[in-house]
């Protein structure tokens, strides 16, 4: 995963928007194939997410944007499938985050990026689904508060707007 973005990337010449566009080309890829095959989504959704920001961080690019845009395609791309929208952003945000370890990177920052990606794409799905990715990723009860509990870091601060 981490080579193919790394090596899109290259080939677009940029960065910036085409490789949001390669981000969800990638993830939607990846969910279409873990269908397809009957492997687990949910187990699949972290090391997608993983390889994508390493691969993006391997070529300088937009790592925020990265795990912003793994984590909303992914919980969109699992609503499209039937999957369990909260338990996929919450093993995306875990990928997020050791990528973000591994690369030397803001763990806390991307988390957060990575988190509100999620809920966004949430907002797609319904105020239920909403609810129930913040409680999986914030822990329940703890969402409005803002604290790193869940899949997030405890120095994460993540938006609670909607």
């Amino acid at each position: 995963m981490r080579n193919t973005v790394s090596n899109a990337v290259k080939a677009t010449g940029a960065v910036s928007s085409e490789a949001v566009d390669t981000v969800r080309d990638v993830v939607k890829g990846a969910i279409s194939a873990t269908e397809e095959v009957g492997t687990g989504l949910v187990l699949a959704s972290k090391s997608v997410a993983k390889g994508v920001v390493m691969g993006v961080a391997d070529v300088g690019g937009d790592v925020i944007g990265a795990a912003t845009e793994t984590a909303r395609a992914a919980v969109k791309g699992a609503a499209e499938v039937g999957g369990d929208v909260a338990m996929v952003a919450k093993r995306t945000v875990d990928g997020v985050v050791e990528a973000a370890r591994e690369t030397g990177g803001d763990a806390a920052q991307l988390a957060v990026a990575a988190a509100n990606g999620a809920v966004e794409a949430a907002g797609g799905i319904g105020k239920a689904a909403v609810g129930t990715v913040r409680d999986m990723l914030h822990g329940p009860g703890q969402r409005r508060e803002g604290r790193g509990r869940g899949a997030l870091p405890r120095s994460a601060t993540p938006s609670t707007e909607a």
